[in-house]
């Protein structure tokens, strides 16, 4: 048996897929919560994974799997950025026969194993009642596979993409946007002294809101998007217009890692696969940048005009969460509770229309969330649409 002691119920949380700001302040009001409520709160180590490679003999140890989360734990954690319980991307579904646990490689040695069974039976080990997994799509879907084979699973939606389906919101989403305008404002100084293009390559992989947002709120001239695969051509043109009735002599463009010249594909940094089956993107900022720069001269009386190219990546995903990624984790954790002390799993918690609800896990697996091209983004002009504001959700884009 192990060392977790039932008392009103074992709650399981864990945290999946990249880091973001928010994760550490959810992960605290579900522990404050469930604790006042009587539950004994077990934090699952690093995603799936630690779950996944727990082992069940007595002798074990597990400390790098699971551990008992306290008041203190939490307080002092919850006010930090990333996750202090760790993370991977890892899917026990399909696992390669390497990364197979070394306890479990006899039972399981196919090229591609599913170690679901153990992970229920893990779950089983320590007494979890409900679990509580914080992710993006990939994390979230294996929920609901988990659910499918009777786990009590309510999940808490967090990416900076923004693209969890069924939901207007994902923790870490608004720290990612305000950094990205943080941190744009801070290269313009660079650009304008040098009177260059500034080309920022942002995160976003199938969806654009990441570019989209900090556009309309004025940190750039133009953004590309997944959803639209942009002429290059173009792009040269209106970022040259942008730079010469600009007094400073610059402009800006922010550039998802998805987005895809007309005619292309993704842009790719090599072939290897994920467990989710992604492979990692990287490299369209570069390839912007490159083309600007050799085509800007037909716009600037036959010169060059140079590049201030930067990809932000991991810097608009640490530190500490803004008030958004504050409050918003705070009351997902809560709702998360609400759901748990009526017996109700199967759920999503969610932002809907300015509300905070919760909706069925499966929607992930029924739906896409991307930008939507015809209503917000303007193709020619290759930045966003300013119009028909009134009703809209509060990040505008995403009802």
């Amino acid at each position: 048996m192990a060392v977790v002691n039932k008392k009103k119920g074992v709650l399981a949380i864990l945290t999946g897929g990249g880091d973001v700001p928010g994760l550490n302040p959810a992960i605290r009001a579900i522990t404050i919560r469930a604790l006042r409520e009587g539950f004994q709160v077990v934090g699952l180590r690093r995603g799936w994974a630690g779950i996944m490679e727990l082992s069940r003999d007595k002798k074990a140890d597990n400390q790098l799997n699971y551990e008992i989360l306290t008041d203190e734990r939490v307080n002092k954690m919850g006010r930090t950025g990333g996750t202090f319980l760790h993370t991977s991307r890892t899917r026990p579904s399909k696992v390669a026969r390497d990364d197979v646990p070394l306890h479990l490689q006899e039972e399981y040695n196919e090229e591609i194993n599913d170690l679901t069974p153990e992970v229920i039976k893990n779950l089983d080990y320590l007494g979890v009642d409900y679990l509580i997994p914080m992710g993006g799509d990939d994390t979230l879907s294996y929920a609901v596979e988990l659910y499918k084979k009777g786990v009590n699973i309510v999940g808490i939606p967090k990416t900076m993409d923004n693209d969890v389906p069924g939901t207007d919101y994902c923790i870490g989403f608004s720290t990612a946007v305000t950094r990205t305008i943080e941190i744009v404002n801070n290269l313009r100084t660079t650009a304008g002294s040098h009177e260059r293009f500034l080309v920022l390559e942002v995160f976003g992989r199938y969806a654009g809101f990441t570019a989209m947002l900090p556009t309309m709120a004025g940190a750039a001239n133009r953004c590309v998007i997944p959803e639209y695969k942009f002429d290059i051509e173009r792009l040269t043109e209106l970022l040259s217009e942008d730079r010469n009735h600009n007094p400073s002599r610059y402009s800006i463009v922010l550039v998802s890692e998805g987005a895809m010249f007309s005619g292309g594909e993704m842009v790719f940094k090599d072939t290897n696969l994920d467990a989710y089956g992604h492979k990692k993107l990287g490299g369209i900022g570069d390839l912007v940048s490159e083309e600007l720069k050799n085509r800007s001269a037909k716009y600037n009386n036959g010169k060059r005009i140079n590049v201030v190219n930067q990809k932000l990546a991991y810097l608009v995903r640490g530190g500490s969460p803004d008030a958004i990624d504050s409050i918003v984790p705070m009351a997902y954790g809560n709702l998360a509770l609400d759901l748990i002390l009526e017996g109700v799993h199967g759920r999503l918690v969610v932002l809907k229309n300015g509300r905070y609800d919760n909706m069925p896990i499966e929607v992930l697996c029924a739906e896409s969330k991307t930008v939507d091209v015809g209503r917000f983004y303007n193709t020619d002009r290759l930045r966003p649409f300013y119009k028909k504001f009134a009703m809209k959700p509060l990040f505008i884009m995403m009802d």
